[in-house]
């Protein structure tokens, strides 16, 4: 058993999928499942339920695997620690998110104070983050959602007031505060389940008795500005949007103690973070300010 037939069992384990595996490890297909076959073969137990290329993990394959990902953890942990200790002042960190939109300032005054660490960047929903952190895809999270997690660590940086956008035309357009009872009815637009602003908008509507009728669901809370503009909706807006607000978006408070979010910074307590990572860990806590939407 070699390292190269664990990174491989680990890529297939992730895609459940011979050829996609093949394509993300640049290797040939007959070749991945030919290194997979012979660790099989070690270990006296097949790791997968296979149809065709598609492949499902079984018992033993899913307890193998939490080991895999450990040993394989621990050892990208140890070449870190290793860098840092013989004083390489470049690196990489690597940073899931909800949106995209929230980073852009304060990178860039990261890279200007840091310009030799690179930052990698990934779009994802808190269950992905939890599944990201588990497989020490990335270094940390920053997301508006707790991630479930016993060998996580996290940081509150930011805490805001979420609004109600509305057209202009709309009857409650000049209301200073409305409750969630006086959107019973409403056309709601929102993102997909797994964001903040989906999980926020059901936990509202839950705690009064009512169900979200929701018209138009996506993957980029940007987006729900505009359509609320063209008229077809309302929907919550965070406070930190308001200086971007479309002019023809009305905002009001909700009367709900509960109508707000907190941006956190997650990572995992276990792991050795690098100098890079650190630095932006600290870095974020100190200029939470920077933060957008």
């Amino acid at each position: 058993m070699d390292l190269l037939q664990l990174r491989y069992f680990q890529a297939v384990a992730r895609h459940e999928h011979m050829s996609r595996a093949a394509e993300e490890l640049r290797v040939a297909q007959p070749s991945l499942s030919r290194t997979i076959a012979r660790l099989e073969d070690e270990l006296g137990v097949p790791l997968f339920d296979r149809q065709g290329r598609r492949v499902q993990l079984n018992r033993f394959g899913t307890a193998f695997l939490r080991r895999v990902d450990r040993a394989l953890g621990e050892l990208d942990d140890a070449r870190r620690e290793v860098a840092d200790l013989v004083g390489l002042e470049h690196g990489t960190v690597a940073i899931a998110a909800e949106t995209l939109l929230s980073l852009p300032d304060l990178l860039a005054r990261f890279h200007v104070e840091h310009p030799g660490v690179a930052v990698r960047l990934y779009q994802s929903t808190a269950p992905r983050m939890a599944e990201h952190l588990a497989r020490r895809q990335v270094d940390m999270c920053v997301t508006s959602q707790r991630i479930a997690g016993d060998r996580l660590q996290s940081v509150d940086v930011v805490r805001e007031e979420v609004l109600l956008g509305v057209p202009p035309t709309h009857p409650l357009a000049n209301e200073r505060r409305v409750s969630i009872d006086a959107l019973a009815g409403e056309p709601i637009i929102t993102t997909r389940p797994g964001y903040w602003h989906r999980e926020l908008t059901d936990r509202l509507f839950a705690a009064e008795g009512l169900t979200p009728i929701i018209v138009m669901e996506g993957d980029e809370l940007s987006a729900v500005q505009p359509l609320i503009s063209a008229g077809l909706g309302i929907g919550l807006i965070p406070a930190m949007s308001r200086a971007g607000t479309y002019p023809t978006v009305a905002l009001l408070s909700l009367t709900s103690p509960d109508s707000c979010r907190t941006l956190r910074l997650v990572w995992r307590k276990d792991a050795y973070l690098s100098a890079a990572a650190r630095r932006f860990r600290d870095f974020v806590v100190q200029h939470s300010a920077i933060l957008g939407t």
